[in-house]
């Protein structure tokens, strides 16, 4: 396994779902450690490494350390673990799967359950519910199930292991949503050594939570500009092809808008242009239910250009997804490349809006 993969299997086996990112931010701090780089956090713990140049402007890119997962509410007399989202999930995808429960001294294995299929009535089978689910983690009572530390309040993630696909351009893991963001800014922060405007690059907290750590970060840095990194839908999934216009295997996605924002015009133009000169092929789309963190960090202070890029993901918000290695890839050079050619006068007529 290469350098590369080896830090995006890193990334998603970390286990960190919004509100509980310390893992997260620790990991991103020691590869920012290694790289002899400067870093600073706001008290949420989202963090950034930094890249100083002489100059008054700034940009922000941002990916998010958290996953979606679950918060332990309850456990049953029988010893059954009643349980909450952290982040969307949809119920279809859950029970069956093996997730792993994350206490203070250990972590513990155990399976969402659920009726069997065989005594569902018309109407259950119709209708999933988070609430007709439990963990079971094979213990017989309450005090069994508190005794191997289990406490309401810890937090639950998928378990799902990084693997490379038949087609080794297929990458299968869980939180690729958005680690594969965690990694794309590392990489860019790595090989960005002397950007012309001050470079800021990491990830924010519980965004899977109505995007709450960008807000907090967006004040610590007060960004010029800023690019948020995140996923989207692959058309090309069966079922999906009406829902968006995004290819998995065909490049980087430009977020045109979402729920909580239009990607800035001006600075949009810029990337595009980058994309051209530097060959990367790009594809647009939009979120007409979902969000990212571009949204929060726009409406900062007195406002930030902000654009969202995207890769097409396949199955997110459940317990795997699966990404294209060359999306990723093409993503890194784009990022880079359009780091390495702001300076001030672009900074200014992006922000001015005359680009």
């Amino acid at each position: 396994m290469d350098n590369q993969l080896e830090l995006l299997k890193k990334m998603t086996d970390c286990n960190a779902p919004s509100g509980f990112e310390l893992p997260m931010t620790k990991l991103m701090q020691q590869l920012f450690d290694e790289l002899n780089i400067e870093s600073i956090r706001d008290n949420t713990g989202s963090i950034f490494g930094m890249r100083k140049a002489e100059s008054e402007h700034s940009v922000l890119l941002l990916g998010h350390l958290d996953e979606i997962g679950f918060m332990v509410t309850d456990i049953t007399d029988k010893g059954f673990i009643k349980f909450t989202n952290l982040g969307y999930w949809s119920p279809i995808v859950m029970t069956s799967q093996k997730v792993t429960i994350h206490t203070k001294e250990r972590d513990i294995r155990g399976v969402i359950g659920g009726k069997p299929p065989h005594v569902l009535n018309a109407e259950e089978r119709n209708k999933v519910s988070l609430e007709h689910m439990f963990i079971d983690i094979g213990t017989a009572s309450k005090e069994e199930t508190i005794n191997a530390g289990i406490k309401i309040g810890d937090c639950i993630t998928p378990y799902s292991e990084f693997e490379v696909m038949e087609n080794p351009n297929y990458l299968l893991a869980k939180a690729f949503d958005n680690r594969f963001g965690c990694a794309l800014v590392y990489e860019v922060l790595r090989d960005v050594k002397q950007p012309k405007i001050n470079l800021y690059s990491g990830a924010v907290t519980q965004e899977e939570t109505m995007s709450r750590g960008a807000k907090t970060a967006a004040n610590k840095v007060r960004p010029s500009l800023a690019i948020a990194m995140d996923v989207c839908f692959d058309a090309l999934t069966p079922g999906m092809e009406k829902e968006g216009n995004a290819l998995m295997g065909s490049g980087p996605v430009i977020i045109l808008s979402d729920a909580w924002n239009i990607g800035h015009v001006s600075f949009r133009h810029y990337i595009q242009d980058v994309a051209e000169r530097e060959g990367i092929n790009i594809q647009f789309d939009h979120l007409t239910g979902g969000y990212t963190d571009a949204g929060h960090v726009a409406q900062s202070n007195e406002g930030v250009p902000a654009v969202t890029i995207a890769v097409p993901t396949r199955y997110i918000h459940s317990n795997v997804s699966m990404m294209h290695r060359g999306d990723y890839q093409e993503a890194v050079k784009l990022m880079t490349a359009v780091v390495e050619g702001l300076n001030d006068e672009v900074v200014e007529k992006i922000i001015n809006q005359t680009y």
